[in-house]
């Protein structure tokens, strides 16, 4: 099994079509605006413009998808040099000496390294998913119901794994989602369960609006909730300060300097980026942390980095790479975004996995080049526009909370014509809302949504193959070795707590 160069040829002619570029360039144009603004994130804009792109052709869709998801990413640095305020949270580690940079007069400059390394961490990963990608998918060829049973829960459990140090938050939350995947008809008797008699259930809950609700209004309410307008006004106000920005693109001896560093640090991003649920901000700490630690000049880490701010930009589009490669193979989403791309793919009839390398590989073809020329359509907008990019930061929250909030309503009605799924929208929202207030993590809730029909389906006719014997998740070799992945990520957070409450109490 493997895509041919016939295949490829094929799908990279669609691209050449003006409406790809056009959608591509339209989704880099609003990735750059919704990473610019702070507390909008690339899963927001993703949640959102998902529904409206099945209007549209699906390559002109993903076009528009793959534009927003890269640009949003690199775009969430601007607010992090400019006012110390991640746009995105996969850009904290950029405020660090992104913002030391602008106070004194390089802002032009942080801009630029901030743009160039995103787009080498961009294009890197990427080159791993053209690389890999295949290869991968043709080991998952050997897989049945035992091993994609393992597969859901090791998804399952590397996103509890990473619950904000909360374990038994995400545990319940993860948990919660599973059994909400279980509404609808039964995989396997095709009976109806808790449906409660409403013919809207017997497909089950909506993926997408579930989404849309959560990351959209979810996000809007708490922001609502949250506001500061004395804060708001001071922002504002410092915002009009005015200081130079300088040169936008680094020396030949700057780029000498930092280019094996970011090479270094994508390779890096892009395998943090391939285990599900580590996204930017996981892969910008440790990159930024061990840059730090492996570096000439640590003492300028925190104080206005270049070195600094290119590993973390490098680390920020890095992952991208990376978790697309988990999604297309696996079927197991790498962050967030990738989880509502699956749900687009499923949308246009396509299942990730080992079919979009066989039954759809020229739409696969088409998804790896639209990432080549998300970076490179990023790249040249970002380096043209570096010095004009802070007037974003002057749209007024209101203006965006009520363009998001229209956004939202549209885009759920719009997946199936059906006021219900603005209803489910509604009640995600209230959902992704009491999960910012009580700082649950909001991660295990939509992967279990996500993951749970794949874990319930496989397990049971696993069991149905195997006569009911339990022992075939064990005699298997990959699915015992993921059986032990599974085990020792569960227990590692717990071993790791009980480790730290010794320390603290000695």
């Amino acid at each position: 099994m493997g895509i041919g160069l016939d295949i490829w040829a094929a799908g990279l002619a669609e691209l050449m079509k003006p409406s790809v570029i056009m959608f591509l360039f339209l989704g880099v144009l609003i990735g750059t605006m919704i990473g610019a603004l702070p507390g909008l994130s690339a899963t927001m804009g993703i949640a959102i413009m998902t529904p409206i792109t099945f209007w549209f052709d699906p390559t002109d869709g993903f076009a528009m998808l793959m534009g927003l998801w890269n640009a949003a990413i690199f775009a969430g640095g601007i607010t992090a040099i400019l006012i110390n305020t991640p746009g995105t949270p996969a850009s904290i580690t950029q405020s660090f000496d992104g913002y030391a940079l602008y106070k004194q007069g390089k802002g032009g400059l942080a801009l630029g390294i901030n743009v160039i390394f995103s787009f080498i961490g961009g294009m890197i990963s990427t080159l791993a998913l053209i690389l890999l990608a295949t290869p991968i998918a043709r080991f998952t060829v050997t897989f049945n119901s035992a091993e994609y049973f393992m597969l859901a829960g090791f998804g399952l459990s590397m996103m509890v794994a990473v619950s904000g140090g909360d374990v038994l938050k995400g545990l319940i939350l993860g948990l919660a989602g599973i059994l909400l995947s279980t509404i609808g008809l039964d995989p396997i008797l095709g009976i109806k369960r808790f449906t409660f008699g409403n013919v809207n259930l017997l497909a089950g809950v909506s993926f997408i609006p579930v989404m849309i609700g959560m990351f959209g209004i979810g996000e809007v309410m708490y922001q609502i909730f949250t506001r500061d307008k004395a804060q708001e006004a001071r922002d504002i106000e410092a915002r009009k300060v005015n200081l130079a920005l300088g040169k936008v693109l680094p020396s030949k001896k700057e780029m000498k300097g930092l280019l094996p560093r970011g090479i270094i640090t994508s390779v890096v991003a892009t395998i943090i980026g391939a285990i599900p649920a580590a996204g930017g901000d996981i892969s910008a700490i440790i990159c930024w942390g061990n840059g730090k630690k492996f570096s000439k000049h640590p003492e300028e880490y925190g104080k206005g980095s270049v070195e600094g701010l290119a590993i973390s930009s490098a680390a920020n589009n890095g992952v991208l790479g990376g978790a697309m490669t988990t999604m297309m193979t696996l079927g197991i989403p790498g962050d967030a975004v990738t989880a509502i791309l699956i749900g687009s793919l499923t949308m246009y009839g396509m299942q990730p996995g080992i079919k979009m390398f066989t039954e759809n590989a020229k739409f696969t073809t088409q998804i790896m080049a639209l990432m080549v020329l998300a970076n490179i359509a990023f790249l040249i907008l970002g380096l043209l526009t570096a010095k004009v990019s802070a007037k974003v930061l002057n749209v007024a929250q209101p203006t965006v909370w009520a363009a998001v909030t229209i956004l939202c309503v549209v885009g759920s009605y719009a997946l199936n014509n059906n006021f219900f799924d603005v209803m489910i929208m509604f009640a995600a929202a209230i959902l992704g809302f009491l999960f910012k207030v009580f700082e649950f993590p909001t991660g295990p809730f939509i992967l279990g949504i996500l993951l749970g029909g794949m874990l319930e389906s496989n397990m049971r006719r696993a069991l149905v193959m195997s006569n009911g014997s339990y022992a075939t998740f064990i005699t298997r070799p990959v699915s015992c070795v993921l059986l032990i992945l599974v085990v020792v990520t569960f227990l590692y957070p717990v071993i790791k707590s009980i480790r730290n409450k010794k320390k603290a109490a000695k």
